[in-house]
């Protein structure tokens, strides 16, 4: 391949890569496209392709949580909406009332509503 045509598609690229990351990048230097150009020639440097990524994503999404033994950090990593603060109430409510007899009794915590237990119903088990 001829250097000016390998310059022209750097430029290329660095113009297309410079509108999509604009709101993040102020400008896009040769020297970082290079580097970002030498790292991706590598297979083991490479990022894991979009289908890895998302058989990823779908095998967290289909991990379920024992609410009855779950601790928060736990629950706050497994379940959509759940943050840590939601988790701790969670688990102060399974204090007080004992183990969960249902999912739905779930919505009776402070902070979760139908939505949020709509949401989570799948990943939600009791034993």
């Amino acid at each position: 391949m001829k250097l000016t045509t390998i310059f022209t598609n750097l430029s290329l690229i660095r113009s297309l890569l410079a509108r999509c990351l604009q709101p993040m990048v102020k400008t896009v230097r040769t020297s970082t496209l290079l580097t970002a150009l030498a790292i991706m020639s590598v297979p083991s440097l490479l990022l894991p392709s979009v289908t890895q990524a998302q058989e990823l994503a779908q095998a967290t999404q289909t991990q379920t949580v024992n609410i009855n033994t779950a601790d928060a950090a736990t629950l706050a990593g497994s379940l959509k909406g759940i943050g840590l603060s939601r988790a701790e109430e969670i688990i102060r409510y399974r204090e007080s009332y004992g183990p969960f007899k249902s999912v739905d009794e779930l919505g009776d915590v402070k902070g979760i509503g139908p939505a949020t237990l709509d949401k989570n119903r799948g990943l939600i088990t009791l034993e």
